[in-house]
């Protein structure tokens, strides 16, 4: 396809953490309606699958940039923008999806974790979400741009005790993601968030869960309503859907600083009616 034809013809996004799961969903997704995608990750490998996903869709290599390198890092940040405004010129969309849940290497949980598991929690999740949007924003600015930033269910309202740090992280993104949108509009930058519940990608392999144990988890998770009444765990391509809705100006130029939840339900379950047998009877 054209970079001249689709919803999001002419227009250039940046979309961390797409070497994989729901940042490769997106990417596929904004170039197959006409977007030119800069894609990024720290797997040359599997920056590369998504390269290839892509032009399996019909799209030409010159509307995807591929940089290899670390968001976490000041350098990591700096080559991704400059990298796409030398190809591409500028900059309309970027989408904060890139994070991870850093577990404690001695299996500690919750508060019992060391401090340094937080530092390394928020450094990925939180830190280098705000220094990359602050480099962002001159670019987007120059035309009314769109920020999505990817959250997660664990941010609250419910407490997530076992991977306290992730949680506490991800809360500060929902939060950032108000502040920026107040300070943000003036500019013409709109700023929203999506929070996935349970969607299967490479997140728990990070986690360190081998394929079995991910293959349990899942399989465990739709067949329990109390974890999603929906009776399915999500799609990569379920979350891409939503963000792409948020980044397009045309469908959603009303909606600033929201927070909105894909999760087949997951939140809606109360702990107290949890098993209740009222919830699944009619």
């Amino acid at each position: 396809m054209s970079s001249s034809v689709g919803r999001f013809a002419n227009k250039v996004a940046i979309v961390t953490g797409s070497s994989s799961g729901i940042g490769r969903a997106v990417a596929v997704l904004f170039a197959e309606n006409g977007a030119k995608v800069t894609i990024t990750g720290r797997s040359r490998e599997k920056l590369d699958e998504t390269f290839r996903h892509i032009l399996r869709s019909g799209i030409s290599s010159e509307n995807v940039n591929q940089v290899i390198g670390d968001i976490g890092t000041n350098d990591g940040q700096t080559h991704l923008i400059e990298s796409t405004i030398q190809k591409f010129g500028k900059i309309d969309i970027l989408v904060n999806n890139a994070g991870a849940l850093i577990t404690d290497k001695n299996k500690k949980i919750g508060i019992f974790q060391g401090i340094d598991v937080f530092d390394k929690n928020f450094d990925l999740n939180v830190r280098s979400v705000m220094e990359l949007t602050q480099k962002a924003i001159p670019y987007l600015a120059e035309n009314k741009g769109e920020i999505v930033n990817v959250s997660s269910i664990a941010s609250g309202p419910q407490g997530h005790t076992e991977h306290l740090y992730y949680s506490v992280c991800k809360a500060a993104i929902d939060q950032l993601t108000r502040n920026l949108a107040l300070q943000l509009i003036s500019k013409g930058i709109r700023v929203n968030c999506v929070n996935p519940g349970t969607v299967i990608t490479g997140f728990y392999s990070a986690m360190g869960l081998n394929d079995k144990e991910v293959e349990k988890f899942a399989e465990d998770m739709k067949a329990n309503a109390d974890c999603i009444p929906r009776g399915e765990v999500g799609k990569p391509e379920d979350i891409a859907k939503l963000i792409a809705f948020l980044a397009d100006r045309d469908s959603s130029s009303y909606i600033i600083g929201q927070t909105i939840t894909i999760d087949g339900g997951s939140t809606l379950v109360m702990g107290m009616l949890a098993g209740n047998s009222a919830l699944h009877n009619e």
